[in-house]
């Protein structure tokens, strides 16, 4: 069963990462936001803003990657979406195949796109003077990171995914988590912020993953926070795999 489970899901993966690649605007159109945003900060704002001796371009790194990420699975979303109404998941479970197959190759696509998106990035960022001298492990942490933050996030975009009635309403749910990075310590410390909104920006999600891998690429201790981060993805992980496979059955039931 499990073998075809894993085959079943290999096709149905390269079927979506062919849709990918057929419209490379959508890659394109993920990495213009963030890379945007990073020429205005740093050229623009970077210059008011007191973030000590660290870079400003090293410092709101963090932030842009995880915006790079909201900004990439509002497709997911979308994608999902439009197979729902086509009634292609329809013709799949009529097949001999993996019920869930159809499912995890739009999550297992997210994963692959964003990837791509994040190393565009990341490049860009390089040329606007980035530099780090994290060691290996430092890196694979900030990857392990990221990776749990996408798929998290790709499991919370399953839900609109299938539950939407319009394409509208299957991509307006990232914009939350667009905003989400301006209201924490990404772009300017927070510190600096009202008593409420302070409050907020150090104790959501954001912050503690945004200063972990900011920690790790200025090679400074990151003590308990490494932990922090990775139960707050963990958790918004198994909560929304728990709400979409629950959204999926009520779909295919």
């Amino acid at each position: 069963m499990a073998t075809y489970f894993f085959g079943d899901t290999a096709v149905l993966t390269g079927r979506t990462l062919r849709h990918v690649t057929r419209s490379i605007d959508t890659v394109i159109t993920t990495v213009i936001t963030p890379v945007a945003m990073m020429l205005m900060f740093v050229y623009v704002f970077g210059g008011a803003i007191d973030t000590g001796p660290v870079r400003y371009v090293n410092y709101m790194l963090p932030g842009i990657l995880l915006i790079t990420i909201a900004s990439g699975i509002s497709y997911t979303a979308y994608r999902l979406f439009t197979d729902m109404q086509s009634g292609i998941f329809d013709r799949f479970h009529s097949m001999p195949i993996a019920r869930s197959g159809a499912l995890w190759a739009h999550v297992l696509t997210s994963l692959v796109a964003n990837l791509v998106s994040l190393v565009i990035v990341m490049g860009a960022a390089l040329l606007m003077g980035f530099r780090t001298g994290a060691g290996v492990l430092a890196w694979l942490a900030v990857a392990g990171i990221l990776f749990l933050f996408t798929l998290a996030l790709t499991w919370i975009a399953v839900i609109p995914g299938l539950c939407a009635t319009s394409v509208e309403g299957a991509g307006v749910f990232a914009y939350p988590l667009l905003f989400l990075p301006f209201v924490s310590s990404a772009f300017v410390p927070t510190g600096t912020m009202p008593g409420p909104v302070r409050w907020f920006a150090e104790h959501q999600p954001v912050t503690s993953i945004v200063d972990t891998i900011r920690d790790l690429f200025a090679q400074r201790p990151v003590g308990d926070g490494i932990w922090t981060a990775s139960a707050w993805c963990v958790g918004i992980l198994v909560v929304a795999y728990a709400l979409a496979m629950a959204a999926y059955r009520r779909k295919i039931g």
